[in-house]
């Protein structure tokens, strides 16, 4: 993974969809435009789960990464 500024960690491992992106949408509404959420999660749903939601929306997802049954997240809140 590549290095970014990250504002705000979420971990999510152990939650099955859709909590962690529940959770995730919570934590991007407390950010400000522009800075960064990581959010960690376990669930393999979550890839597709975070994927459609980015594309649907006006956050970015900078980057996914899966190291060691841990799925990672680097959002942007648009």
């Amino acid at each position: 993974m590549k290095s970014h500024p990250i504002d705000q960690v979420l971990d999510t491992s152990g939650l099955s969809c859709p909590l962690p992106l529940l959770k995730a949408k919570q934590a991007l509404n407390r950010l400000e435009s522009g800075q960064l959420l990581q959010v960690i999660a376990t669930d393999a749903g979550s890839v597709r789960d975070f994927r459609a939601y980015t594309d649907q929306v006006a956050h970015t997802l900078l980057e996914s990464a899966e190291e060691d049954g841990r799925y990672i997240y680097i959002i942007q809140r648009g």
